[in-house]
């Protein structure tokens, strides 16, 4: 006696593994993404101030470290680059501010050493970052 023949059913790929190794490759990316993106500033302790207020946001931000490296927005630099950097700043911005973050733990003449070579430069403001107690 012969059977029928059942007809084979054909060929499909199944897609549904390659989509979780998608979505498991997604989701390294994205974690990955916000690890890469955080923005990590110089260490500094900032002396408090009782009343402190916002700047504006077209700002410079010189940071001094404890050990009385510079730094123009957080990058290293020398106190002759950070001079010609601002004075090229000034000339394109109208009156940038530059914010003075300088640890506490740095001596007020570097500070004002600082402070009065940028002075110095025609359309800059001066600000000196603290933080609230």
């Amino acid at each position: 006696m012969r059977l029928p023949n059942e007809p084979e059913p054909p060929f499909q790929i199944n897609i549904v593994p390659m989509i979780d190794v998608i979505f498991a490759i997604l989701t390294f990316f994205i974690m990955s993404t916000l690890f890469l993106t955080r923005s990590e500033g110089l260490p500094v302790n900032l002396p408090e101030a009782s009343r402190s207020e916002k700047q504006a946001s077209n700002q410079l931000v010189v940071t001094i470290d404890q050990s009385g490296k510079l730094a123009l927005n957080r990058q290293p630099i020398q106190l002759d680059g950070l001079i010609a950097e601002v004075q090229s700043r000034a000339l394109t911005e109208q009156q940038p501010i530059v914010v003075i973050n300088a640890d506490e733990a740095v001596s007020h003449g570097q500070v004002i050493a600082v402070m009065d070579r940028l002075r110095g430069i025609k359309g800059v403001r001066l600000a000196i970052a603290t933080q609230r107690p």
